[in-house]
């Protein structure tokens, strides 16, 4: 059936371990902001993936200057946030669960659009991927492939919103912050790297 197949698909591509995986954990552990930070992502993976649905896969990788636009400007934003994940790192008493100063909404959903929007592994795997794969289900199925991917989109990101709060209880020791953010870090520095590189 094409919705479980869309929804199985979906969240093999998702799960991976990425920017805004990371970004979206980190709020939830923070309690901070859950809620607009997951509706940004998973409204955004509906958007991109009914966007391929509708074509706008194969626009995408004809032009290679939104290519280089997303490769580049996602790069640079991953290595800022590799840079402030770091120096948070470096003082791992100034962040807690129970003292710290919350971070504007509007900064944050800036930020979660940031690692939805620039980085180009997103519309390859969204537009260009899911909507190639539903476009082979015919007229009526590739809608039905799409609502599963998007199901599935949904279903992660308020399942790592709002669960992550489960490791509270480890996350009241600033040394733990400070192995968060270090792994932060390093791998928002490894996928800034890998995306010049490819």
């Amino acid at each position: 059936m094409p919705y479980f197949a869309g929804l199985a698909t979906s969240l093999t591509l998702i799960v991976a371990i990425g920017a805004q995986n990371a970004f979206v954990l980190r709020q939830g552990l923070r309690r901070e902001h859950v809620l607009p930070v997951v509706l940004t992502c998973a409204l955004s993976d509906a958007l991109l993936i009914s966007g391929g649905i509708l074509g706008l896969g194969a626009l995408l990788t004809r032009s290679q200057l939104a290519l280089d636009v997303a490769k580049f400007g996602g790069a640079a934003f991953l290595y800022t946030y590799a840079f402030l994940a770091a120096k948070r790192a470096f003082h791992p008493g100034a962040i807690t669960l129970t003292d710290h100063a919350p971070a504007a909404l509007r900064s944050v959903v800036l930020a979660c659009l940031g690692f939805t929007y620039l980085n180009p592994h997103v519309y390859l795997d969204t537009v260009v991927l899911l909507g190639s794969l539903a476009n082979q289900r015919g007229t009526n199925g590739r809608w039905f492939y799409g609502l599963g991917a998007v199901t599935a989109s949904f279903l992660w990101f308020f399942s790592l919103g709002f669960f992550s709060r489960k490791l509270t209880p480890f996350f009241t020791r600033p040394r733990a912050w400070q192995l968060l953010d270090t792994a932060i870090a390093l791998l928002m520095t490894t996928l800034a790297t890998w995306m010049l590189l490819a």
